[in-house]
């Protein structure tokens, strides 16, 4: 008995010591645990809080991301052909003045699924830059459901009318003014300035399709979608089907559809590996990227019939219905 007793304090040692070496073995994957379980909560917190968000865009009357100041100029709703399309005058921000001599920019929101706001969308945005540097800003954004019987042909000739205003605010500005489409605003843009182009100054029209054809060939997966789908019927489905309407949120799921890897998978797990810092990134695009718009049943079928499918714009084969044609080769800016 003694002898077993003098073995105990080796024995205890090394009991000891072989818990210290378990408990040093899964100290790394229980902090793993811990870190991904935090992480997974604040994930869903962040989750929840779009869900706010969206709830608070979609009470607005003319929900937007604009992140200045503006006021209302022109509301094309009160046109005799009346469409929802409004033009405004931005604010600058505190410290910035604006030379009204110089040549105003005015940026044109696409309205192509998203709400408006995306030029102003920061400090350093379209809007932003252009009032830095001491241009008067305007900005053209609609509100979230098209007037009844609107077209595009009508919002071509309000966006003339809202250009002719920006010039008789500007009588001594060094030039007409620069317009900026973005993406669907950069060809309706083209179609205002190829029937009139005397309004224009310089244009600018970043991510906008023109030939609608274009494209290299195993890496465009919208033209295959378009060839399988057999034409633009389902364009007229979805409309029928939305009393006259189209949702412009079926219009982003096919930007989404363009990278579902990134819808599915990277968007979401590039937030959760981030969340201590990428939560406010995160909520503020999505503000913009799940705020969506309608579009009249006319609108949409004469986007895919004369754009998208027809590729009418590039071949000046568009002719509107007081006969003019609508020829890009009229823009001299």
């Amino acid at each position: 008995m003694p002898k077993t007793l003098s073995k105990t304090p080796d024995a205890l040692q090394g009991m000891v010591g072989g818990m210290n070496a378990a408990m040093q073995a899964w100290a790394a994957p229980g902090e793993f645990m811990i870190d991904a379980m935090q992480r997974t909560i604040l994930f869903w917190d962040v989750l929840r809080q779009r869900s706010d968000q969206y709830y608070a865009q979609k009470e607005k009357a003319v929900p937007h991301v604009l992140s200045f100041d503006a006021e209302l100029v022109l509301d094309g709703r009160t046109f005799e052909r009346p469409v929802n399309y409004l033009l405004v005058r931005v604010k600058p921000p505190q410290g910035v003045v604006i030379d009204s001599k110089k040549r105003p920019f005015v940026v044109v929101d696409p309205r192509a699924g998203h709400g408006p706001g995306i030029g102003g969308f920061k400090a350093d945005s379209e809007l932003g830059v252009a009032m830095r540097a001491g241009h008067p800003a305007y900005f053209v954004g609609f509100t979230p459901d098209p007037m009844p019987g609107q077209t595009i042909e009508d919002i071509m000739r309000a966006e003339a009318v809202f250009l002719e205003k920006v010039i008789d605010l500007h009588p001594d500005a060094e030039g007409k003014p620069c317009v900026i489409g973005n993406c669907q605003a950069g060809w309706a843009v083209m179609l205002v300035a190829a029937t009139r182009p005397e309004l224009f100054g310089p244009i600018i029209i970043p991510g906008s399709p023109l030939s609608y054809w274009a494209g290299i060939e195993g890496e465009n997966p919208m033209r295959y979608t378009g060839g399988l789908a057999g034409g633009s019927w389902i364009t007229a489905l979805t409309s029928d089907l939305g009393a006259g309407k189209f949702d412009g949120g079926y219009l982003v799921e096919n930007f989404e559809n363009l990278n579902p890897a990134n819808t599915l998978w990277t968007k979401n797990y590039d937030l959760w590996t981030k969340v201590d810092t990428e939560g406010p990134r995160f909520l503020e695009f999505e503000k913009w990227w799940g705020g969506h718009v309608n579009l009249n049943a006319e609108e949409m079928q004469w986007i895919v019939d004369q754009l998208f499918v027809g590729n009418r714009l590039a071949t000046a084969e568009i002719v509107t219905s007081d006969g003019a044609r609508i020829d890009l080769r009229n823009i001299r800016s």
